[in-house]
């Protein structure tokens, strides 16, 4: 993969990161899936738009290879996905730390995310290895939930 470049992701970008959603390796999400639960395409722009929902895309070669969201109101990470050719390469770790800093410049010192509970997926892994903690809790989805404490 050429180099990566990041930048805040614009209502122009949700299309294509709906595509990279169902292309991810691990958890993929089908558009018609996301459109069951509610998220369209003008849905997820609109929060863009709106900036109820910040974002950071990663490009390589001008396509976007990645993408991660969080919401303002509740300091919730609610998606990081990759195309599989952009992991292990730290897009994904740059890309959270990106969305992870805009919310707390919003003053949220705890994030929280829905994240898988096997040990088997990369996912658990991850965000453990970053410092995020398991509450004990899980999601309407089914997965467990992670917090982020900011140091002050």
């Amino acid at each position: 993969m050429t180099a990566v470049s990041y930048r805040t992701a614009s209502p122009e970008d949700i299309a294509a990161c709906i595509v990279i959603r169902g292309q991810t390796r691990e958890n993929a999400v089908s558009e018609a899936r996301l459109n069951e639960v509610g998220i369209t395409r003008e849905s997820w722009a609109q929060s863009v738009r709106s900036g109820a929902l910040p974002g950071v895309v990663a490009e390589s070669a001008g396509e976007i290879v990645g993408y991660c969201f969080g919401e303002i109101a509740s300091g919730e990470i609610v998606v990081l996905a990759l195309l599989p050719q952009a992991e292990g390469l730290g897009v994904g770790k740059t890309l959270l730390g990106q969305v992870m800093a805009v919310l707390r410049q919003q003053g949220h010192s705890r994030l929280f995310l829905g994240c898988n509970s096997d040990p088997a997926v990369r996912s658990h892994g991850f965000y453990r290895h970053l410092g995020w903690t398991a509450t004990g809790e899980t999601d309407g989805f089914g997965d467990e939930v992670l917090e982020y404490h900011f140091l002050n």
